[in-house]
């Protein structure tokens, strides 16, 4: 494992993640390695590609997120989680945050089970069910909702809306074409509250994170 590229990578970012911090994510990104090799969990290969497009992708989010998400111990549910990105990194450098990963592929819930043992990630919890179902059972019962190449943005914002508390969240992680996706979404029922561009080091790949709120209609009679 290359410690120093990640190391620089998170240097670039401006964050500081303790050895622990950064043991614990290389650790996980071997597993993922190692799992990807018999099962598939994701189409990227290559150690350079991995940290780059894995990890340091996921967590380039973080300063946005601890902007937006000021409370004591925030509830983010990551739709269709996949491998666990960007939750399983965002937990690794969050202990106090709560994720639940929802995620409907067994194979994939697996190995995310696998690592929350691995790891100790008792702020995760891992759901193996489709991201509709998740929503009747936890409505209203998240401060974000987040998601990494999981479906359009405009199905996105559907599928998180019942997962919200009144004030909460969705992050969009997105590449630079966002603004075409953005066109189809209702401005009657969401707000841009940020577009923030985000610098993956040594990467040419433009990423962005849009952070939206839900326009919630007053339900007071005169």
């Amino acid at each position: 494992m290359s410690e120093g590229l990640l190391a620089l990578g998170i240097e670039d970012l401006g964050l500081k993640l303790s050895a622990t911090n950064i043991a614990d994510l290389e650790l996980f990104l071997q597993e993922m390695g190692r799992w990807n090799r018999v099962h598939n969990l994701t189409a990227i290969e290559g150690e350079k590609d991995s940290i780059r497009l894995h990890l340091i992708d996921s967590i380039a989010v973080l300063p946005v997120l601890r902007q937006f998400l000021t409370g004591p111990s925030p509830k983010i549910a990551d739709l269709g989680s996949g491998g666990g990105l960007p939750a399983i990194p965002i937990a690794i450098v969050q202990p106090e945050w709560q994720l639940s990963l929802i995620e409907a592929i067994r194979k994939k819930t697996a190995f995310l089970q696998h690592v929350r043992g691995k790891l100790k990630l008792k702020n995760i919890e891992v759901l193996c069910e489709r991201v509709e179902d998740a929503a009747v059972h936890q409505p209203a019962q998240f401060d974000a909702v987040i998601s990494r190449a999981f479906t359009s943005l405009a199905r996105f914002l559907d599928l998180s809306l019942p997962f919200l508390k009144p004030d909460g969240l969705v992050f969009a992680m997105k590449a630079k074409r966002a603004d075409d996706e953005m066109k189809g979404v209702s401005m009657e029922k969401w707000r841009l509250v940020a577009d923030e561009p985000l610098h993956i080091p040594n990467l040419a790949v433009e990423r962005r994170l849009l952070v939206l709120a839900p326009v919630r209609k007053s339900t007071l009679t005169l």
